[in-house]
């Protein structure tokens, strides 16, 4: 009788195809973009005071308007005497920084403001006198005397910015001020000042809003 023939040749195994990893991202490329808009969002607050602390007082003529803001309520719009471009243009170097922004073809510019201290002293309860501009530079100005300061400003075609424009109203004031404010400007429209500080690198914080002999704090 034939003995069936048992094979001995080893059964092959299935090959396992090697499967394709994907090369994992850095944990890098996920913080740092989180660390740099936390760095951002924190710097602007951090700079305004230092400015607050260390800032030379420097006080602005304005006049205001009375806007409504939909999202934070009443505020006043304040323009103030250099934020005309005219007045400007007739300060020394004034025509060649503003020749510069018809150049310029993103019709924006930096620039800055040269301002002098004034001699006079407000009498006790008094607005303060205001500053009185004498230059304009695109420049930063290095060399100034003790009594002048330098406040960067912002050209973007016909309007003058230097991030002191609203002064935005406490809610339990919003009316008394608008009404003090209106009846200032009718009566005495020079009282209307504005303080402000002014870093050794030309940066402003507002930090109060004169109308006639009353002043309310940013």
């Amino acid at each position: 009788m034939t003995q069936p023939t048992i094979s001995t040749t080893p059964e092959t195994e299935p090959q396992l195809q090697p499967q394709s990893s994907k090369p994992r991202i850095p944990q890098w490329r996920f913080w740092l973009p989180l660390l740099l808009q936390a760095f951002l969002i924190l710097a602007v607050p951090a700079r305004d005071a230092h400015t607050v602390m260390t800032g030379t007082p420097v006080v602005l003529q304005t006049a205001p308007v009375d806007p409504y803001d939909l999202l934070r309520g009443y505020y006043q719009t304040l323009s103030y005497e250099i934020s005309q471009r005219d007045v400007l243009e007739q300060l020394p170097g004034g025509q060649t920084v503003f020749n510069s922004l018809n150049r310029h073809s993103g019709n924006s510019l930096d620039f800055y403001v040269v301002l002098e201290q004034p001699s006079q002293v407000a009498n006790p309860g008094e607005p303060p006198p205001p500053w009185t501009p004498v230059a304009v530079s695109s420049d930063f100005p290095d060399d100034l005397p003790a009594n002048q300061i330098a406040l960067r400003g912002q050209a973007r075609n016909w309007q003058i910015l230097y991030g002191l424009e609203r002064y935005y109203m406490p809610e339990d004031q919003r009316h008394d001020i608008n009404n003090h404010i209106r009846q200032i400007q009718m009566d005495e429209p020079e009282s209307f000042v504005v303080q402000v500080k002014v870093s050794d690198r030309a940066h402003a914080v507002p930090i109060r809003l004169w109308v006639g002999d009353e002043n309310y704090e940013f």
